[in-house]
């Protein structure tokens, strides 16, 4: 049971997720979704709805029906009177998530670089000084969440619904045990700042750029933050 050992002295503050979601529930679902992302929740531990409740400054009923969510996506396991086990993801999974990130992430961004609206990509500059923020401050739920949203916000610019659910059920699935290491190296925040670099080569219209910068982007998800 990881319920004492692995709960953080310090709860990160929910209100970070941005009040985006339309429920509390599904507020904290993305709290616990970005935890596991980030690493913070270990494949094959067993974590309580209290335990984590406590973690995230909340009631334990979201917290329980929040995971349940999550195990319906296949996240995590429900275990009988204990709590719910974070569900391991092989090597070869994660390689295979991040070549179908490539493949759909990489061309949808570029293409961006002709077709999107210059005022929606300036609305994204908020987000992706938030990823910025957060990589100062360690946080790296805060970090997580607002990666999700700068490129899933992204790619909705291209129209294409379907692909935007298929690369965030992908990101969901994903884990980034390295990204501990990279706070703890300062290295984290040039990776965030690559966040705006990307805005900015979408705000020039170079197409190449954006392609080179995603590239560089996407390889750290089996490169610097898987280490």
């Amino acid at each position: 049971m990881a319920d004492r050992r692995s709960a953080p002295s310090a709860a990160p503050a929910l209100p970070s997720l941005g009040g985006t979601r339309s429920s509390y529930r599904e507020r904290v679902a993305d709290a616990l979704r970005a935890a596991l992302i980030a690493g913070e929740l270990r494949a094959g531990e067993v974590y309580s709805a209290p335990t984590l409740a406590v973690r995230f400054g909340v009631s334990a009923t979201p917290v329980r029906e929040a995971m349940l969510d999550l195990a319906k996506e296949g996240l995590v396991d429900a275990v009988p009177n204990k709590g719910f086990r974070i569900t391991a993801v092989s090597e070869k999974q994660l390689d295979e998530y991040k070549h179908i990130r490539s493949l759909i992430e990489i061309p949808t961004t570029a293409e961006l670089a002709t077709t999107a609206d210059l005022a929606a990509l300036e609305a994204l500059r908020p987000v992706a000084r938030e990823i910025v923020d957060a990589a100062v401050a360690g946080d790296l739920i805060a970090y997580v969440e607002a990666d999700i949203r700068f490129h899933l916000g992204l790619l909705a610019l291209s129209g294409n619904e379907h692909l935007v659910e298929v690369v965030g059920d992908l990101r969901k699935r994903s884990r980034l045990y390295g990204l501990n290491a990279l706070v703890e190296a300062g290295r984290l925040e040039a990776s965030a700042e690559e966040h705006l670099e990307i805005l900015d080569a979408l705000v020039a219209r170079d197409e190449e750029a954006v392609r080179a910068v995603m590239t560089r982007h996407l390889g750290h998800v089996r490169g610097l933050w898987a280490q």
